[in-house]
């Protein structure tokens, strides 16, 4: 029998991995997609990025781009029209608004699908927290899953994962066939592509040394293009802020052959001899095409770099190695534990279609809160605030604001006065 299954997105990294997530879904689902109305929802020339290459089936609800709509108008759609499942892919406080709303408002609910976009290791409670009461989060590795697993039982929440092929990494070869990394097409290879991202590295010295680096490059390599891709342009927001924009740190001698440019991540690996990055999941998308990739450690290995995934692939370089022209191929043994692990082994549709049956049955178990803030309808309504900022119009979310936001200050005050006071107090002598 055909499930409906509706997507709800908001920023341009969510509304890619929800709508390509779709697209790899069993052929009798019927897909729908909405965008939901928050302070960084995607702009429609992000969403015609994101929406590139879609499934047939999204290709209604995409082609004039979905009109953004408020929480409350997506939740009451869901309220008066129940599909079997909502996939919600977007930001953590949002994702928790909405499966809290339909939790609350809608009966018999959906299934509820959630998950993170890119690469989502190591694991972060806050991560998963926040998106603990959907029935099933699915994940891209065998490792994010084991990862995952061990924080929910650490936590006390109930392990509901799904393993998924992260559903953009090869878009141009057959899903049956995925079982290692395809070999260029013969195009014309002529660039050396940086994934930029909004906030890694986040400092400005940082930024303008890696500007530095890639302009070097394109002097030493005159014949190749030295191609700065960048998620949004001016005034348009990102899943991440950021503060520093490549474009605006771009030296006025910069050489011809460096240019910063937008556009689907696709277009840019066709012509893509090699891709550098600090730590993006385009990484993983030129790994999946065979194009050899550079993860830069000139900033170091770690979780504040999202770069720690990478050791161990072969791809860890520095800045020397970019401006050389030295771009490794990927280490076969870190493949399957590691975004490429066989097609057979997704079983996301196969937990879903599990839990449509209960769904039929009446049988959805009603997942625990976790998030045991004090406050009650005051709360919620601060963390919708919070969460939809602007577009949150209620008397209520105003209040909570007003009355919130010093009690906020005052806990991150005294926060920062306590660490400061631990770091200055004197070590104890080893003995």
């Amino acid at each position: 029998m055909p499930r409906r299954v509706l997507g709800i997105v908001d920023t341009d990294s969510f509304a890619k991995w929800g709508a390509h997530l779709l697209s790899a879904s069993p052929v009798e689902w019927e897909l729908d997609i909405a965008t939901v109305a928050t302070p960084v929802s995607a702009s429609r020339a992000q969403l015609a990025s994101a929406f590139r290459g879609v499934d047939e089936r999204l290709a209604a609800s995409v082609r004039t781009l979905p009109a953004t709509r408020s929480v409350d108008d997506v939740v009451e759609r869901i309220r008066l029209d129940p599909p079997d499942a909502v996939l919600v892919a977007t930001l953590g406080p949002v994702a928790e608004l909405l499966i809290d709303e339909i939790h609350r408002r809608v009966t018999p609910r959906p299934v509820l699908i959630t998950g993170l976009p890119g690469i989502s290791y190591p694991a972060k409670w806050k991560g998963l927290f926040l998106r603990a009461r959907a029935d099933l989060f699915v994940l891209h590795s065998r490792r994010e899953v084991r990862e995952y697993t061990a924080l929910a039982e650490d936590g006390g929440v109930v392990p509901h994962y799904g393993l998924a092929t992260l559903p953009f990494i090869d878009g141009e070869r057959d899903r049956a066939g995925r079982d290692a990394p395809a070999a260029p097409a013969a195009l014309l290879r002529d660039s050396v592509v940086f994934a930029a991202q909004p906030s890694v590295p986040a400092a400005r010295e940082d930024r303008e040394r890696i500007v530095g680096w890639l302009a070097a490059t394109a002097t030493a390599h005159p014949d190749w293009r030295v191609v700065i891709k960048t998620r949004a342009v001016r005034g348009e927001q990102q899943t991440h802020h950021e503060t520093f924009p490549y474009a605006e740190l771009l030296p006025a001698d910069a050489p011809a052959n460096l240019v910063v440019e937008t556009g689907p991540m696709s277009q840019h690996l066709d012509r893509a001899l090699a891709l550098v990055t600090v730590s993006s999941t385009a990484l993983i998308e030129a790994i999946g095409r065979g194009i050899p990739g550079l993860a830069l450690t000139d900033f170091g290995v770690s979780r504040s770099m999202i770069n720690e995934v990478f050791v161990g692939s072969g791809l860890d370089g520095t800045s020397a190695d970019l401006v050389a022209g030295r771009f490794p191929t990927v280490d076969s043994g870190w493949l399957d534990d590691n975004y490429f692990h066989p097609a057979s082994s997704d079983d996301w549709a196969a937990r879903a279609a599990r839990l449509f049956e209960l769904r039929d049955r009446g049988e959805l178990p009603r997942r625990a809160v976790v998030r045991q803030s004090r406050g009650g309808a005051l709360r919620r309504a601060w963390e919708r605030k919070i969460a939809l900022g602007a577009n949150d119009r209620s008397g209520l979310g105003r209040i909570a604001l007003a009355i919130g936001t010093p009690i906020r200050g005052t806990k991150r005050l005294t926060r920062r006065v306590l660490r400061a006071l631990r770091g200055a107090q004197p070590s104890t002598p080893q003995s």
